[in-house]
């Protein structure tokens, strides 16, 4: 066990310095603000704060779940970066296609159509910044671009765009409607310009622009080939570990009766399920709004003819989508930790029932402040500034407003004082069942203090800079800790059912923690690839990304494993479909995270994919399918416990089981993959723009195609019912069967 701690420490240290220097380097060396944008004859285009404040006007109507900038976002309206692009490039090349050849751009030869090109290219990617007065000087036919695309923006965010799912008065002042184009023209700048003395753009080229000559750079290829090599070696590296290590030690027979079944649960134990019908409550709630937002994707100013999106635009329902999947999942696991401390401890300390009801009012108050503020912002009843504190902050997955996010990392380290406190007294005893209780108690401070990153940006921090401490709290906080935390917790749990030996749970416990981790922490920079970062972001994002696939390879093993435990003798079966959802969550692991993960990881795939079809597709896969499925599964593990004695019906848990699975996995393949493999074609044939355009996705294959999405939700949805259903029967007693 020392040296699998040492290992563990090895790689948390080497790994947050690496990315800590990538940090630094991203500070350093991420596209300017500049001050002004003037043109050659000394007229004012953009004046200084234009920018920022367009930035606040984006993030107070939604941000990124209102279209996307450099790729990240929903993917109903377009990429506004790639959509402003295309559009000043199209308006310049006409407008010297009339001056020159009294023709349009489409309608000349390839030939003069090569010249002007070289010209916009030249005219574009050509840094005039000056550095000391923070001043770019453009030509004039670039004002009456910018004017072209104010007129057109405006049109779209005043009177509402229905292609696009923005609803009427989504933003009607000219001074917002201005500082907004403004924002959306420094994102089309950063990824057009070339850096300094270097001949790609701060955004590596991206997004894919032909006109402009934004095309894959090298470094984009080399990589991609690199962090294929590391995946293959890391896959027989791995491969060839696990079968050198299997059946080293034979694990206990199970014993004759459930060791829990005399198990009383505490009065603490007692309080969590509370947060379990509220996880069952936002399931349900959610999925609905899922339902709701799918179909935005079609019909974007209506759901079957009602005007639903004149109370509830898709900005409103993405947004509450999103944000309550990350709090019935968050919620489920913090009770899980809750409701297993005393497990673990067999001890209960004074007063922990009251703060387990504090936490819950907590957490209560987060969730309904911070949906409403998100509404109010959407509906223009904030100013900018307001917004940002109470209202939406536009950043995906940390949507809700500065005081609700500073209200819940206070929530977190309550839940993180109340963990410690009842895992204390296991932490002081001998015995190899406290390295396992050391490492939950790690993996609980991690949990709680790494949502601390989503607190270190402003209203006007640098979008590079908050994209770096986003995907912190994305991709650390809920795909790192929250990992290690569920893996520890489901060790344990196998252990206390006397089904795996504690030394055993523990090793497996740390070094699958320290395997995740060696690849997730800097890993997380293959989110970072085209945000306005340097070169070393996408070298070490795509060689360790590759390494967080390895481990995902042979979580199969680990399910069979499980599979065989749930039937090792007839009293487990009462546990086994808590043991199916956590089975399901390694099938998912592998399908979602890994498959489809890598499908869109490496540098030149995401080149053209970032923010396609195929993200959601990775998503919903790795989020629910994971994440959603193992909280389910520590749901009802915790209610299975609290009633040992009694025995479920297991029909509707039979049923929900398998729509659940069965209905995502539709959701993908009939819809999500097709539609985003399509858009890919697109992207590389004809540009990122026209694979996110209304012109493109309002065709009517790729309509049907987003159709097929209502079976696989249909039968989704019934998955959920059916499982709320059967949490609500625990509390009536219609979930149990009747004593023989």
């Amino acid at each position: 066990m020392r040296r699998l701690w040492l290992l563990f420490s090895a790689v948390m240290l080497f790994s947050f310095l690496v990315l800590g220097w990538i940090g630094t380097r991203i500070y350093q060396e991420m596209p300017p603000l500049f001050d002004k944008v003037v043109t050659t004859d000394g007229n004012t285009l953009i004046d200084s704060g234009d920018v920022s404040a367009g930035q606040n006007v984006w993030q107070s109507l939604g941000g990124m779940e209102v279209g996307s900038i450099w790729g990240h976002g929903s993917y109903v309206a377009p990429d506004w970066t790639a959509d402003w692009l295309h559009r000043e490039a199209i308006f310049i090349l006409d407008r010297w296609a009339d001056a020159d050849y009294g023709s349009t751009f489409e309608e000349l030869d390839n030939e003069k159509q090569a010249q002007l090109q070289a010209r916009l290219t030249a005219l574009l990617r050509t840094n005039t910044l000056d550095t000391e007065t923070g001043i770019v000087t453009v030509d004039p036919i670039r004002v009456d671009a910018f004017e072209s695309n104010l007129a057109h923006y405006s049109d779209v965010f005043s009177n509402g765009n229905a292609d696009y799912a923005i609803p009427a008065g989504a933003v009607s002042e000219s001074s917002r409607l201005r500082n907004l184009s403004a924002f959306f023209f420094w994102t089309s700048w950063a990824a057009s310009t070339n850096r300094p003395d270097e001949s790609v753009s701060y955004t590596n080229n991206w997004p894919h622009e032909p006109l402009v000559g934004n095309r894959p750079t090298g470094d984009n290829i080399v990589w991609t080939g690199v962090s294929i090599i590391v995946l293959l070696a890391g896959i027989a590296g791995m491969a060839w570990w696990y079968a050198s290590k299997r059946n080293e030690e034979e694990e206990p027979l199970p014993p004759e009766s459930d060791p829990l079944a005399l198990w009383e649960a505490t009065p603490s134990q007692r309080a969590t399920v509370k947060y379990f019908w509220v996880v069952a409550a936002l399931i349900l709630v959610q999925m609905l709004l899922g339902v709701i937002t799918a179909h935005y994707g079609v019909e974007g100013d209506g759901f079957y003819g009602f005007p639903l999106s004149e109370w509830l635009p898709y900005s409103v329902t993405r947004t509450w989508h999103v944000q309550m999947g990350l709090f019935w999942i968050a919620t489920a696991w913090l009770a899980a930790g809750l409701f297993i401390g005393p497990l673990v401890s067999d001890h209960e300390p004074k007063g922990q029932r009251l703060g387990v009801n504090v936490l819950f009012a907590a957490l209560l108050i987060v969730v309904v402040g911070s949906l409403t503020g998100e509404w109010l912002s959407i509906q223009n009843k904030m100013t900018d500034t307001v917004s940002f504190y109470f209202g939406h902050q536009g950043y995906e997955y940390v949507d809700l407003g500065r005081v609700w996010q500073i209200a819940l990392m206070v929530g977190l380290l309550l839940w993180l004082f109340l963990m410690i406190r009842v895992l204390l007294p296991a932490m002081r005893k001998t015995g190899q069942q406290r390295q396992l209780v050391i490492l939950l108690a790690v993996a609980t401070g991690a949990i709680a203090l790494f949502y601390g990153a989503g607190l270190t940006w402003g209203r006007h921090t640098h979008l590079s800079m908050v994209e770096y401490w986003r995907w912190w709290v994305v991709h650390l906080w809920v795909e790192g800790f929250f990992e290690v935390f569920a893996t520890t917790v489901i060790a344990f749990t196998f252990m206390r059912l006397n089904l795996i030996r504690p030394r055993i749970a523990a090793a497996a416990a740390l070094l699958s923690a320290t395997i995740f981790l060696s690849g997730g922490i800097i890993g997380t920079c293959h989110h970072l690839y085209f945000s306005g970062t340097p070169t070393v972001a996408l070298v070490w994002g795509s060689v360790f990304s590759a390494l967080e696939v390895v481990p995902l390879v042979l979580v199969g093993f680990d399910a069979t494993e499980d599979l065989r435990r749930s039937r090792s003798s007839q009293w487990v079966q009462r546990y086994k479909w808590p043991i199916y959802f956590f089975v399901s969550v390694a099938f998912w692991n592998m399908i979602g995270a890994g498959l489809f993960g890598f499908m869109i990881n490496p540098p030149i795939a995401l080149y053209y994919m970032q923010g396609l079809n195929t993200t959601p597709l990775h998503g919903h896969a790795a989020l629910f399918g994971v994440y959603g499925m193992l909280g389910i599964g520590l749901m009802l593990m915790c209610l299975r416990v609290l009633v040992p004695g009694r025995e479920w019906k297991d029909g509707l848990l039979r049923f929900s089981f398998w729509t659940l699975n069965g209905g995502l996995m539709a959701m993908c393949l009939l819809s999500l993959l097709p539609v985003g493999l399509l858009q890919t074609k697109a992207s590389v044939e004809q540009g990122y723009w026209y694979a996110r355009s209304a012109e493109f996705m309002q065709t009517d294959l790729m309509q049907t195609l987003k159709w097929m999405r209502v079976p696989g939700d249909t039968v989704f949805f019934l998955g959920a019912v059916a499982l709320v259903v059967f949490v609500a029967g625990l509390k009536t007693g219609h979930s149990f069967r009747r004593a023989e």
